[in-house]
């Protein structure tokens, strides 16, 4: 009687040890996947940014990883530097102020490339011939394997003079560099080595 007693008691002692075991690895993984889910929620927070519009609404914006938008904002630096660059009207206070605001977004060259055209009288023969001109940039394409990156500029140029309308290609090559971003900068690129390669007429219409 007392041998039974004994197996059934190491029996029960077994059993509540198994049990103990059960417990300890469902806690642990039970903690674990706490601590991981903490970890995951934490890092998506940080990929959060919140802004207070005037202390009265909060306006939650997804931040990306910059790496991503890079081609894209190179694209679009270049893009809006040959609009400023190239769309003139007949107002010298016009012209100087879209080649100012472009000249924030390159160098040395394209100054030089405008002072060219200052000394050929390109812009005085806009303001008296009464000319508008407009830049349709068709595509940028931009090489990112190397630094500083290449890029070159396909556009079509539409002058508009009082007799006729005449409408020009436009091709063009720089290197990027990144820059600091700021106001008038807001893609945090420069432009360098601009060159014009192309630029002839295409057709022209009487109007």
């Amino acid at each position: 009687m007392e041998f039974k007693s004994l197996k059934n008691i190491e029996t029960s002692f077994r059993q509540i040890r198994f049990f103990g075991i059960v417990f300890v690895i469902l806690c642990a993984g039970i903690t674990g996947y706490s601590i991981f889910s903490a970890l995951q929620f934490a890092e998506k927070q940080r990929q959060k940014i919140y802004v207070l519009d005037k202390g009265k609404s909060l306006i939650l914006a997804l931040s990306q990883d910059l790496s991503q938008n890079r081609p894209v904002e190179a694209r679009e630096h270049i893009r809006r530097f040959h609009e400023l660059f190239f769309t003139l009207s007949p107002d010298k206070n016009a012209i100087e102020s879209n080649i100012n605001r472009a000249m924030f977004l390159a160098g040395k060259s394209a100054y030089n490339y405008y002072k060219d055209l200052v000394e050929k009288g390109y812009f005085n023969r806009i303001i008296s011939g009464n000319v508008n001109q407009t830049l349709l940039v068709d595509s940028v394409v931009v090489d990112f394997r190397n630094y500083p990156y290449r890029a070159s500029t396909y556009a079509r140029q539409v002058i508009i003079r009082e007799s006729n309308i005449t409408e020009r290609s436009l091709v063009t090559s720089c290197k990027l560099i990144n820059s600091v971003r700021s106001d008038n900068n807001p893609h945090g690129f420069a432009i360098e080595n601009f060159t014009v390669k192309e630029n002839k007429d295409i057709q022209t219409i009487n109007r």
